[in-house]
């Protein structure tokens, strides 16, 4: 039940709560506290897009405009852990509002190496202790360790007059797991509720799976039966770079097997000394080198650790013998222990495709785990901790959100008192109460296409698609630039149009159109190059799509020729 035992609140306080991202989506995460004057900004994530709607696009970021008009209000980023939904657009964050990051020391290495990479300036990533208190802006931070499948992963609760602002994390319980970079702390949750939780924001990926996620979590117990049973053949497993658990969980169970490990992929083994820089190390002896590894060898498992839609593609070469050094057979086993993430699906189901066209077998261990997210009885024992007055159902498609909000009524928590918010909408309390709920942000997602969000209006988007679907037609033409007499072509090509061979009368007509508008322009005295071929465009145009009922994409050149310069 709610705690209802509170001190009255005495003095004004403005606080506001909105999300820029993770609501009603997979990724983009990203929650705004603004207390008064000061912004705390918790997550700043990436999303993967739809295969079927990217035409190029990387990934997408949330739109900053708020937080860079307001940037000298922001007093922090905080980082909880290092995937890719909650830290990859930091980067672009800093470019426009520069301050200070809190994280975890294994995420703060790879932050700092994309700040490098992108040379971003005027900002410092500073790591925090597991179990620490600090001031940040005018309000004190607590960090409490929670489990999750990056290590130091932590959640956050920030004081107010109000009580604290609680962000849970993405957590699960697992009472077993003595590892400290993994382990949770519930003494320091129950003090939390005891001195008094105003909101607290929860994740809902898991929020409508039943029962606690733990030990349903666990990967070793599944690949132990592969590697008990398959003696003598090569393993290959597939593991996300940023699912730093399961590979420990891997590498944990090889070592018991007595096997040896051939890290793959650059990416994994830079994995592996940022893991022996915070004092996870592993004996070399079972350490393959590449260039040790010989293709006869079948006491030996092949990771492969990359992230995103590029893991399924680098198993797939593999699986068609297109890369160096490995040799696939069809006595090799591969084993899946990477979930398919959203924008994934189409690679992964060509590598399953191919790899069975090889002969080899895939054992698909993700499908018999759960993800690292908590699960009904998970949020309704840190609700039942930390008895907060308010609840905000936070990450996750709305089903979940709508899911994690009716566990908390399913407790006796008031529906008045639990929101489910839309990115861009403002919670906005005063005085130990919600006032309102009405401003809503606009907000547009940048996409990013390569290093720089160069199209954000999406010109460029809609290129792509009329090229993917219409095609593109090139006229080209030579005039003398003193009289604009056509001295050559035109000549006109096309690309995914139309067949020429059998509608040849269409590039005579589409190159008639270009003559005949270049002479009525220079007969009517209103010859501009950048004007005509404007005019050509519209009317070979409408043309095209009389005939064809397609709009391509029209390119006209008109290449003015001096021909009296030596």
């Amino acid at each position: 039940m709610p705690n209802t035992s509170r001190k009255p609140v005495s003095k004004k306080e403005k606080i506001r709560i909105f999300t820029l991202g993770g609501q009603d989506e997979d990724g983009k995460n990203m929650i705004c506290v603004e207390i008064d004057q000061e912004i705390y900004i918790i997550e700043a994530g990436i999303k993967f897009p739809d295969p079927k709607d990217s035409l190029g696009i990387e990934f997408i970021i949330q739109d900053f405009t708020y937080l860079e008009e307001n940037k000298d209000r922001v007093v922090g980023v905080f980082i909880t852990h290092g995937h890719d939904d909650v830290m990859s657009a930091l980067p672009y964050l800093l470019n426009v509002v520069p301050t200070t990051v809190y994280t975890s020391p294994l995420a703060a290495k790879e932050i700092q190496k994309k700040i490098r990479r992108m040379k971003i300036k005027n900002c410092r990533v500073t790591t925090v202790k597991r179990q620490e208190t600090r001031k940040v802006g005018s309000h004190k931070v607590v960090f409490y360790p929670i489990t999750h499948a990056y290590p130091g992963t932590f959640g956050l609760a920030i004081s107010t007059k109000q009580g604290y602002i609680v962000y849970s994390g993405e957590f699960i319980e697992d009472y077993d797991d003595l590892d400290l970079a993994y382990c949770g702390d519930l003494a320091t949750l129950s003090k939390l509720g005891t001195e008094g939780v105003f909101l607290l924001m929860q994740e809902s990926k898991g929020a409508d799976r039943s029962g606690h996620t733990s030990p349903n979590h666990r990967l070793a117990p599944h690949f132990a039966e592969v590697l008990q049973h398959n003696e003598k053949k090569r393993i290959f497993v597939s593991v996300y770079l940023q699912s730093v658990y399961r590979l420990q969980e891997i590498i944990e169970t090889c070592i018991a097997f007595n096997r040896k490990m051939l890290f793959y992929t650059p990416e994994s083994k830079r994995l592996l000394q940022s893991l022996t820089n915070i004092g996870y190390e592993v004996d070399e002896k079972y350490i393959l080198d590449e260039k040790h590894f010989d293709n006869k060898m079948k006491n030996v498992v092949v990771i492969i650790s990359q992230q995103g839609p590029s893991l399924f593609k680098t198993i797939n070469n593999i699986a068609n013998n297109e890369v160096d050094h490995i040799d696939f057979t069809h006595d090799d086993i591969i084993c899946i222990a990477s979930p398919v993430v959203p924008g994934a699906e189409k690679d992964y189901s060509s590598m399953e495709n191919d790899i069975c066209k090889e002969g080899g077998e895939i054992v698909n261990l993700a499908s018999k785990i759960v993800s690292m997210h908590p699960s009904i009885e998970d949020l309704k024992m840190m609700l039942f901790m930390l008895r907060p007055k308010y609840y905000i159902p936070v990450k996750g498609q709305y089903r979940l959100l709508y899911a994690n909000a009716k566990l908390a009524t399913d407790m006796g928590y008031n529906p008045n008192h639990i929101l489910i918010l839309d990115n861009g909408q403002v919670a906005q309390f005063e005085n130990g109460k919600l006032v309102s709920c009405r401003q809503e942000f606009e907000l547009k997602d940048t996409l990013i296409d390569g290093k720089e969000n160069w199209d954000m209006a999406g010109v460029v988007l809609k290129d792509r698609e009329i090229l993917s679907t219409d095609g593109v037609l090139i006229l080209a033409i030579g005039i003398d630039a003193k009289t604009k007499k056509v001295i050559n072509g035109p000549d006109v090509q096309t690309r995914g149009l139309i067949y020429l061979k059998d509608a040849d009368y269409i590039t005579k007509d589409v190159a008639k159109i270009m003559e005949d508008t270049i002479e009525e322009d220079v007969s009517k005295k209103k010859y501009d190059n950048m004007e005509t071929r404007g005019r050509i465009r519209d009317k070979v145009s409408r043309y095209l799509y009389k005939q064809t009922a397609k709009r391509p994409m029209i390119l006209p050149v008109i290449m003015e020729i001096n021909r009296n310069k030596a």
